[in-house]
């Protein structure tokens, strides 16, 4: 019983682990694709411009703004505390 299980484990080596034959099912997939390519390239550029430009231009610093240096957290409570509605 001993001997078996021994063999079946030396058999098993990398290339039957599941992440090998999850990486090599992604990678055979991207390497066949020719439309698919230019698909991902237009969704990598649409997410750079959503998460990078974007940010840049509508979302500024405000803590970094108006708080003081190292009380960031003090000027987010007191923040919360002002704007929530009284009971």
């Amino acid at each position: 019983m001993y001997e078996n299980s021994y063999i079946f484990a030396a058999d098993m080596n990398k290339k039957d682990s599941f992440w090998h034959r999850a990486f090599h099912l992604y990678y055979d997939g991207f390497r066949q694709m020719t439309l698919g390519r230019t698909l991902w390239l237009i969704i990598a550029i649409k997410l750079f411009i959503i998460f990078f430009v974007l940010k840049l231009f509508f979302f500024p610093d405000f803590i970094g703004q108006n708080a003081e240096s190292g009380k960031e957290a003090d000027f987010v409570a007191t923040e919360l505390q002002q704007r929530a509605p009284s009971p």
